[in-house]
């Protein structure tokens, strides 16, 4: 597993298509704040509590002016479907390859209930308006998260 890049580390960069199909590079957030959240599958208890905690909360991000995208390893016909039934106002870009989530050291080796498989890791990503790591979330609490980000960009955006 790569490790996970620090604070003040340049974010790594990609482009990964979204739940419509359209490109998303890093490179077209520029100048604005980012919450890059990584997450391990659409429509699974603990990732539909994470993603509609920031679709309760997206007025806040907008308010700061900051861009949420959600990456998981899931196809973008998946997305589209966890979207459309939880009317997320945000982007969610499909990482098919693993590229990203290797670029940021989320993928690795995980246990549940005694099986050891390989998946993605519940961690984020919060990106300056210059490209640069300003804080990593590691170990998420689903349902506290955006919360936390939004007192942390209310801070650092401020």
């Amino acid at each position: 597993m790569a490790r996970i890049p620090v604070i003040g580390a340049e974010a790594p960069t990609f482009l990964l298509p979204d739940q419509d199909g359209k490109e998303h590079a890093l490179a077209d957030y520029r100048g604005k704040w980012v919450l890059l959240y990584f997450y391990p599958k659409d429509d699974t208890p603990g990732c539909t509590l994470e993603a509609c905690a920031i679709r309760d909360q997206f007025k806040d991000f907008q308010k700061i002016g900051a861009v949420v995208l959600g990456v998981s390893t899931d196809s973008v016909a998946s997305h589209k479907k966890f979207a459309t039934a939880y009317e997320l106002p945000f982007t969610l870009l499909a990482d098919e390859h693993k590229e990203v989530v290797n670029q940021y050291g989320v993928f690795g080796e995980k246990t549940m209930m005694g099986k050891t498989y390989m998946g993605t890791s519940r961690t984020s990503f919060l990106i300056d308006p210059a490209g640069t790591i300003a804080k990593v979330y590691e170990k998420v609490k689903p349902e506290t998260h955006a919360a936390e980000v939004i007192k942390d960009l209310s801070g650092m955006a401020g």
